[in-house]
């Protein structure tokens, strides 16, 4: 019995010795993360519910000014495994199973095969996200099936129910066909996965006698399609294009119509600011557009639906806010990359994402991931490398006119014959039904008139029914064999959706950007609708190695949904490529150093973040070209004083003392102003009208906080004031604006603008413009639909989860 003993306690220290199965190296010098909507996602809000938010606003007053300490304090660890994020608790919700949830409730999960940490993340999926699962499930049906003035986000933040039909459900099913036939054991694995991850799903659910159904691999699929929707499309807005255009050639003439239009579009900017060096042409203009077709102006009405507008079906204007920072080489003290990113998906409670913590046999993931992810990491980590994502946008969807026939409104021409157009029951929302048409390019958005005569228009999108293929990538990531910035570009070639794609680890940084990119025939320029009779359909796809792609081993590679490459378009709905651009804040504000340390990095993006676009990079030109002429009044003096010391202070909107009020008068001048100052510079070519018809279709004034400041007319007003002031600019709009070409009308309607704007502040605010302030509470975020009270000051960051990562190895 003794030698028994012995040889046990001997073979017990041996073991404890030998590493694990799950036992992975974290060669990480520093991790850390931030998901403001938190793990919780139950109702009522658990007493917890905001303590990453609380973290995540206590940055924001901080601006550039953030010590290592601060990355600790402000910042949860994203360590692999649990050490030191105690207290702990741990389930097992079946043999094989072991979930840890540790002080802030993320969920470590361990699995003896893969399988049982593919039902480990599908339990506690449930166990956080109940009840954004029940809301969500059927809702995503309309991003599947491209419902015409219908968004799948729209309706879960609404809290709307969407019943699916049959016709529906099958058409989710064939995304199952194609990911088993055309994508072989990867495509099979996924469609394994799914069912594996709905287990844990349903056996979660048992457990707590939820009424809910049983989930099914079609609900998994269909919420894909919500990310889709919601971030990985571009294009689409030839609607809104096409009218525009014929508009301003109504008004301006053919000629100087589509010229002033190239203008507005901003499609091939050779200033717009890029992220990585290198040439990657695509999509080129045709000589002559014979392929397209251009809708009279004001003629088109969107398909009815139960909650669609004019202006929703009309207007694809896009959301983006997600950036990406990362230095190498010289410019890391550590010589190592340094990485602060992630995705802004805005801020929801219950949130749309969620952390894990996943170990399998011999991998190790981390980070943020979703309820389409089975058992795989959206945005995250492994042991040796860091990725992320920001939205691209590119050109995945066109707009097709379809010449009507036999005296119908579902009858259509298409290679010389006259078809039926093939109606699509989606189901009820509400009660109502949703019923729509769809010809060969995809379902009718409504009908418009092409000099007077009735067309269809529909919409086609190179991703539709492949929603779920974009998973093969974080497949390959979460637990595939990427090594290195070449392996992750090859993985990243199998996703149909359009996203800049980023990489680091502890040498090389990378980016590619990813989607399923049409080649469209000759005479087809794509920021039109296209001729949908049949000879100008798609030529195939671009091939992986012509997408913008860039690995670097020393400098900066930024990001803020900025073009990503010279040579690459602007999508048609995208008008925002101008030569000025919010990822100049971060270009700014990373060039201030030599090198950087995380902190340093993370100083960088926070104060970026609040910072006013138009101050920072447009403000020191308008007060050149006002300061050259004579100033309306006093108090216009004193206000363009007040602006540029507000961009000498760095241009924040900041209310640090929380008195409701952005701390700094620049804030109310400029924003009062700004609407003024950019009329004034288009209008005199444009006219009111057209002008407004820009601002809401296509190219806002400016997004002003509490949105995104992806967007506005200083992108014009900067070409165009150069030019006036005979400053060198690089590929000159064809067209004079402001002033009609005239410096000295343009500097007198600006200051004109300065001095309506003071006289409204003056009756608002009393006489001193050093007292005005503007209302900082407007701009205050909230959490979507309203579950979670907290709210949080203005800051332009990620909220889907905030990366800072450093390694200092590598396998």
């Amino acid at each position: 019995m003794k030698r028994t003993f012995l040889f046990a306690a001997a073979m017990a220290a041996l073991f404890a010795l030998v590493p694990s199965a799950f036992a992975v190296r974290d060669y990480a010098r520093t991790a850390r993360n931030i998901i403001p909507s938190g793990q919780y996602g139950g109702v009522p809000v658990p007493a917890e519910g905001d303590r990453q938010a609380e973290m995540y606003d206590a940055l924001t007053p901080l601006f550039d000014d953030v010590g290592r300490g601060h990355l600790f304090s402000l910042f949860k660890s994203e360590k692999l495994g649990t050490k030191g994020q105690g207290p702990l608790k741990t389930t097992r919700p079946r043999k094989g199973v072991r979930i840890v949830r540790d002080a802030f409730n993320v969920p470590h999960i361990y699995g003896k095969t893969d399988d049982d940490v593919t039902y480990g993340a599908g339990y506690a999926l449930a166990e956080d996200r109940a009840l954004l699962l029940e809301q969500a499930r059927y809702n995503s049906r309309v991003a599947v099936v491209d419902a015409p003035g219908l968004r799948a986000i729209d309706l879960i933040v609404g809290l709307k129910t969407f019943t699916p039909s049959r016709q529906t459900e099958r058409e989710v099913a064939k995304e199952a066909t194609i990911l088993r036939k055309r994508y072989g054991r990867r495509g099979r694995r996924f469609l394994h996965d799914i069912d594996v991850f709905v287990k844990g799903i349903n056996a979660q659910f048992r457990e707590v006698d939820s009424a809910s159904k049983p989930w099914t691999r079609n609900d998994v699929i269909a919420l894909n399609a919500v990310k889709s929707e919601l971030f990985g499309e571009g294009g689409g807005g030839e609607v809104a294009a096409g009218q525009m255009l014929d508009g301003l050639q109504d008004s301006l003439g053919a000629d100087r119509g589509y010229s002033v239009w190239n203008d507005l579009r901003q499609r091939q900017d050779p200033e717009t600011p890029v992220s990585v060096k290198g040439r990657f042409p695509y999509a080129p203009l045709p000589k002559s557009r014979t392929g397209n077709v251009v809708l009279d102006n004001g003629s088109f009405q969107p398909v009815a639906t139960p909650t669609a507008t004019a202006a929703q079906a009309a207007t694809t204007m896009p959301g983006q806010a997600s950036n990406v920072l990362m230095v190498a080489g010289k410019r890391s003290q550590s010589g190592n990359p340094l990485f602060v990113g992630g995705p802004q998906i805005g801020y929801f409670y219950p949130g749309l994402t969620l952390e894990m913590d996943l170990h399998g046999p011999g991998w190790s993931a981390r980070g943020a991931t979703a309820a389409p992810f089975p058992g795989y990491i959206l945005i995250g980590r492994r042991e040796d490398f860091v990725w992320s994502l920001t939205s691209a946008g590119a050109d995945i969807i066109d707009i097709y006119v379809e010449t009507l026939c036999g005296g119908s409104d579902t009858k259509y021409l298409y290679r010389g014959k006259c078809r039926a157009m093939r109606p699509f029951d989606a189901g009820t929302l509400g009660g109502q039904p949703v019923r729509f048409d769809r010809t060969v390019h995809g379902p009718v958005i409504g009908y418009a008139t092409v000099n007077g005569q009735r067309v269809a228009v529909s919409r086609k999108r190179s991703s539709y029914l492949l929603d779920g293929v974009d998973l093969l990538l974080f497949q390959r990531l979460t637990r595939g064999k990427v090594r290195s910035a070449s392996d992750f570009i090859k993985a990243a070639a199998v996703s149909p959706q359009t996203f800049n794609t980023f990489y680091a680890d502890d040498d090389e940084a990378a980016m590619v950007t990813t989607g399923r990119l049409p080649i469209r025939a000759k005479g087809v320029d794509p920021g039109l609708p296209t001729d949908g009779r049949g000879k100008h359909e798609w030529r195939g796809f671009l091939k992986a190695k012509a997408h913008p792609q860039g690995i670097v081993r020393s400098g900066v590679l930024n990001n803020w949904n900025n073009k990503p490459a010279r040579g690459f378009p602007a999508a048609d709905n995208q008008w925002a490529y101008g030569p000025l651009s919010r990822v100049d804040l971060l270009n700014q504000n990373t060039a201030k150093r030599r090198k950087h340390t995380l902190a340093t990095l993370t100083g960088a993006m926070n104060a970026g973040a609040t910072q006013d676009v138009r101050t920072m990079t447009f403000v020191p030109l308008l007060a050149e070209l006002l300061k050259g002429g004579t100033s309306p009044s006093p108090r216009a003096t004193r206000m363009l004083e007040l602006l540029e010391e507000w961009n000498a202070q760095g241009g924040s909107r900041l209310d640090r003392d929380l008195d409701g009020k952005i701390d700094h008068p620049g804030a109310a001048i400029l924003d009062t102003a700004w609407n003024r100052l950019a009329d004034a510079a288009m209008v005199p070519v444009l006219g009111q009208p057209l002008a407004d018809q820009l601002s809401g279709t296509l190219h806002r004034r400016f997004d002003l906080p509490p949105g995104g400041q992806f967007s506005g007319w200083h992108m014009y007003m900067s070409k165009d004031l150069r030019t006036l002031l005979g400053k060198p600019v690089e590929g000159p709009l064809r067209n004079r604006y402001c002033g009609t070409g005239d410096v000295n009308r343009c500097r007198a309607d600006l200051w004109a603008a300065v001095e309506a704007a003071g006289a409204e502040l003056a009756a608002a605010q009393g006489p001193d413009p050093a007292a005005w302030r503007a209302d900082a509470v407007r701009e205050r975020i909230r959490f979507a639909p309203g579950l979670l009270p907290y709210t949080m000051r203005y800051t332009n960051r990620p909220s889907g989860i905030q990366q800072l990562l450093e390694f200092k190895g590598h396998r």
